[in-house]
């Protein structure tokens, strides 16, 4: 069984569990309290960061290395496309995921230009989204998952309107009927 140390308002924590919904992997979830980390938290992961999800004692961090070993331990239903091409074009947007979070997170601290550091993001995304439906390709999948957390943050706790961006409030809109995505939605309205 799959045990998964987890914070209910962690983004990164969001992709895990997302993507163990969309492979229907049944999990124990462990909250962690990010106020006052535990001292075995930094045994499992010496950054003392989550999420962090051990198996049968095996113990492995960080979201986007977690979600590709979920999706090749799990192979049904692939997340990543069978397109070489397209699969490497996501694999490239969640290597540079950082180029979207730090605008993000310097926006939350309130640091001056963060916003349209963030917005400039958010543009780059739109513009990919006028081609294909999702950010992996032709289908959901990881690369989706890499950003979505944030992107639902920012306009539900942030408030940044997505009217700007209409490709990419359009893949909000089909993300969120996906019944991984609606429980996400559920968890930051409570």
């Amino acid at each position: 069984m799959i045990t998964l140390y987890d914070a209910a308002r962690c983004p990164y924590c969001a992709r895990v569990r997302i993507a163990l919904a969309e492979k229907d992997i049944p999990y124990d979830p462990v909250e962690v309290d990010l106020r006052a980390r535990p001292a075995w938290l930094y045994e499992m992961n010496p950054a003392g960061k989550v999420p962090v999800l051990e198996e049968d004692g095996w113990v492995l961090p960080e979201s986007a290395v977690i979600s590709e070993f979920l999706n090749e331990r799990y192979p049904e239903p692939p997340l990543w496309p069978e397109d070489p091409g397209e699969r490497a074009a996501g694999r490239l947007l969640v290597f540079r995921f950082d180029d979207f979070s730090k605008p993000y997170y310097a926006l939350r601290r309130g640091e001056d230009g963060a916003r349209e550091r963030f917005e400039e993001e958010l543009g780059f995304l739109d513009a990919l989204l006028e081609g294909p439906p999702w950010l992996s390709g032709r289908a959901f999948g990881l690369a989706d998952i890499a950003f979505l957390p944030w992107v639902l943050r920012a306009r539900d706790m942030l408030g940044i309107p997505l009217d700007q961006w209409p490709a990419l409030a359009a893949w909000l809109d089909r993300a969120s009927e996906r019944p991984s995505v609606a429980a996400e939605l559920r968890l930051l309205a409570s």
